[in-house]
């Protein structure tokens, strides 16, 4: 048997009332815990909030499904362990009891083109099913079996930074992914550290379900309470998955307006052009700050900004001035700049290539870690600049970036090295 993924995703989300609850958790002492509920009350009912879990208000019709340890879905797939929960989903480790290619699959357009894009990465992949609840058809979908996202992963690298030749190996399958799914016509919508995820060997599926558990310690459950009463990543162990595709979409089928991904990495498109559909060059802009992040020590502007205007004033001290339109429209710009786009108070900005050096090379010289070469760097930031490009039409695409200097001279045959 082996062991997956599943993805069970939830449709809509009303208040409602759950009266009871569990806690499990998962590897190297990260807990993760999920709820089994049944909504039965027409009355909000207020419930003490547990760390680390899924809203238990979004347990209602149209919203998540509850899902116990040892629960069959599809006929074939049994809970094992919970992994995890999105904005739209719970994440599930299950068996594929059948293993086999001939499921019928249901009708649902979106998801079943998420399971036909997995099916081409993992062929023995069944694809997407539905699952049927009390009141709604739950979509759900199977992927290969993941670790954490790189964000976890980098935080419990030393220093806080992954060794040269796993970033250039990182960098090279987040391009590689992006351009995939930009064939097949959809935009991702949100990528950021957080929905990288590195992959399991396939050596679990040779666990039973007690050694997954005396591996990674058993489900652990836990009531419900109503208010009123650091791992060294390998270059072995680098490869990645994309995941969370709850806001991912077809920009030739359906426009999108406004941008799902954190505030700091939101493409400036976004803010500016908000009557203008996005398209996959949104992705490239944040793909740029997700490579940035892998390589080095901090992100390209800051990651604690409060508002748009901090990350406005950012972008235009990191890559100069905006486009006229937009210049104009930022009714905010005096407060850091002359009209000509120089500081007030004659301020001297950090430039792309300052941060550069601040950000990946020099936390690198300093931990003693291996840094870019003088001409991986020109490469790099080359790369880099061309994808920040403010103007959408201007920014590469994935296919585009694959056959940069950077790509077809670093990263990628440090990745063909890492895993031929």
């Amino acid at each position: 048997m082996r062991s997956v993924a599943l993805r069970h995703l939830r449709t809509r989300v009303t208040l409602s009332s759950l009266p009871s609850r569990h806690r499990l958790t998962f590897p190297s002492g990260t807990s993760l815990r999920y709820t089994r509920t049944t909504a039965t009350s027409s009355s909000p009912v207020l419930y003490l909030p547990i760390e680390d879990v899924e809203s238990l208000y979004g347990y209602s019709p149209g919203g998540y499904h509850p899902i116990d340890i040892g629960d069959r879905l599809a006929s074939r797939y049994r809970v094992v362990h919970k992994l995890g929960h999105g904005s739209f989903s719970t994440i599930w480790l299950a068996r594929d009891e059948i293993a086999s290619n001939g499921h019928h699959q249901a009708s649902f357009p979106f998801v079943s083109w998420i399971g036909a894009l997995w099916g081409g990465m993992h062929s023995s992949d069944p694809g997407p099913f539905l699952h049927r609840g009390a009141q709604w058809n739950h979509p759900c979908f199977v992927t290969a079996l993941a670790r954490c996202s790189l964000r976890d992963a980098q935080d419990a690298a030393d220093f806080y930074m992954f060794q040269l030749p796993v970033a250039r190996s990182i960098a090279s399958q987040m391009v590689y992914v992006v351009a995939y799914i930009h064939r097949q016509g959809l935009a991702h919508g949100d990528l950021h550290l957080g929905n990288f995820l590195l992959r399991l060997p396939s050596t679990i599926d040779h666990l039973s379900d007690n050694q997954i558990y005396e591996k990674f310690s058993p489900p652990r459950p836990e009531p419900v309470i109503r208010e009123d009463g650091s791992n060294k990543l390998t270059p072995s162990e680098s490869k990645i998955l994309l995941a969370d595709f709850g806001t991912a979409f077809y920009p030739h089928r359906r426009p999108r307006f406004g941008s799902s991904t954190p505030l700091d990495i939101s493409p400036p498109e976004a803010r500016f052009e908000p009557t203008t559909p996005l398209s996959f060059s949104a992705d490239i802009w944040s793909l740029a700050h997700a490579i940035w992040a892998v390589m080095g020590l901090k992100t390209v502007v800051g990651s604690f900004l409060l508002s748009e205007d901090d990350v406005t004033q950012e972008q235009v001290d990191t890559l100069g001035i905006l486009p006229d339109e937009w210049w104009n429209k930022w009714e905010a710009r005096s407060r850091w700049f002359m009209e000509d786009g120089s500081h007030k108070n004659g301020g001297c900005p950090e430039r792309l290539e300052g941060r550069f050096d601040s950000s990946i090379q020099d936390p690198r010289r300093k931990r003693g870690m291996e840094i870019l070469g003088e001409k991986e760097s020109h490469a790099f930031k080359e790369m880099i600049r061309w994808m920040l490009s403010y103007s959408p039409g201007d920014r590469p695409t994935a296919e585009q970036i694959l056959k940069t200097d950077w790509m077809k001279y670093w990263a990628m045959p440090n990745f063909d090295n890492i895993h031929k």
